[in-house]
């Protein structure tokens, strides 16, 4: 059985009580610099870190108490053995449910769902709160800062996060009146009153693109939800090659079209018309309407190209990264298809004839 977390410490009056959920499979080489940035949190909050070991083989468990131990706060650490997988489950989704199941013993005000990868920031869960607090938002999400020094890297990681933003635009996801709903599952604050209305992660359990679906789920039920970018929070995950980014890309890209060939035709089409056609027209007898397409694309580029600190001529690389990801989408639906759908570390956890 496994104990009750003690905080180590008696709340105050108004003191809010943080609770960390980190799903974790085979994380050992990064989870220590995740869990050692939560306990350096500045801000008046208390935190309680929940490990959920999804049966990792690689000693996460051992590097997690490691890292609160060297940061003298085992007391702020529960790790929690991962149970089987039930049916209609992700394994991800499993691993934050047990979390959550733990982490709201301790009647916490918020709960803040996190990767094993994440380096945060001194200031980012008290900056998640103040946001939260200040407007009344349920839920508060940070697409952290990617990694970005490979070559493969440069020329698809910004891309990734623009596309990401032109799919889930901020002010759509703050306007009530709008259906649309986005998060970054790296970084997530929600309240548990505002996750219980809706439904849960049970609610959500066999979804690939969970955080999405999280955040859709609380503004069904009246929530209010806000997005943003931050840069002084980031993930340590390295996809180094061209290959590890097409895997990351294909994993989730036919599952967000909702595994239909009328959407994946409509996207290819789309990504298509916006940012391959005017390379061609720039070798045509419109070649003026190409050169203004290509200019205007490269302007819209530009912030996301300077926010990973690189030279403004990778905007131009822009049809390159489109063409990338038209391939990975259309290799997403291949690997649907065949059984091999959402595939993450040893699990295909998407595939046709799947619940």
């Amino acid at each position: 059985m496994l104990d009750l977390p003690r905080t180590g410490q008696t709340l105050s009056a108004g003191q809010r009580l943080i609770a960390v959920i980190i799903p974790a499979r085979d994380e050992a080489a990064v989870i220590g610099e995740s869990v050692s940035s939560l306990l350096r949190q500045n801000g008046s909050a208390s935190i309680h870190i929940f490990v959920a070991d999804d049966n990792s083989i690689d000693g996460t468990a051992a590097a997690a108490h490691q890292a609160a131990a060297s940061n003298l706060r085992s007391d702020a650490l529960t790790v929690i053995p991962g149970q089987p997988l039930p049916p209609g489950w992700s394994g991800k989704l499993w691993a934050v449910q047990q979390g959550i199941e733990q982490a709201l013993l301790l009647q916490p005000q918020f709960l803040l769902l996190t990767d094993a990868d994440i380096q945060h920031s001194p200031e980012n869960v008290a900056s998640l709160v103040a946001l939260a607090e200040r407007e009344g938002y349920d839920l508060v999400s940070f697409m952290v800062k990617l990694h970005c020094s490979s070559v493969a890297e440069k020329l698809l990681i910004p891309a990734f996060v623009f596309f990401f933003f032109m799919l889930y635009p901020p002010p759509w996801i703050r306007d009530s009146r709008r259906k649309t709903a986005g998060a970054a599952g790296g970084c997530i604050l929600i309240r548990p009153e505002a996750l219980a209305r809706a439904g849960g992660i049970a609610a959500i359990r066999n979804e690939i693109i969970d955080d999405c679906a999280l955040a859709a789920a609380v503004k069904r039920s009246g929530g209010k939800v806000w997005l943003g970018l931050t840069s002084e929070t980031r993930s340590l995950r390295a996809y180094i090659s061209f290959a590890e980014i097409e895997r990351m890309i294909a994993r989730t890209a036919f599952n967000q079209l909702r595994h239909s060939a009328w959407l994946l035709a409509g996207a290819l089409a789309g990504l298509a018309l916006m940012f391959i056609v005017p390379v061609g027209l720039l070798f045509s007898g419109l070649w003026p309407l190409g050169a203004g397409a290509y200019l205007l694309m490269s302007i819209a580029y530009l912030p996301l190209v300077r926010f990973y600190g690189l030279n403004a001529l990778w905007t131009l690389t822009l049809p390159l990264a489109a063409a990338f990801y038209m391939w990975a989408t259309l290799h997403s639906a291949v690997k649907y298809r065949s059984g091999c759908g959402g595939e993450w570390k040893g699990r295909a956890q998407d595939a046709a004839g799947s619940p």
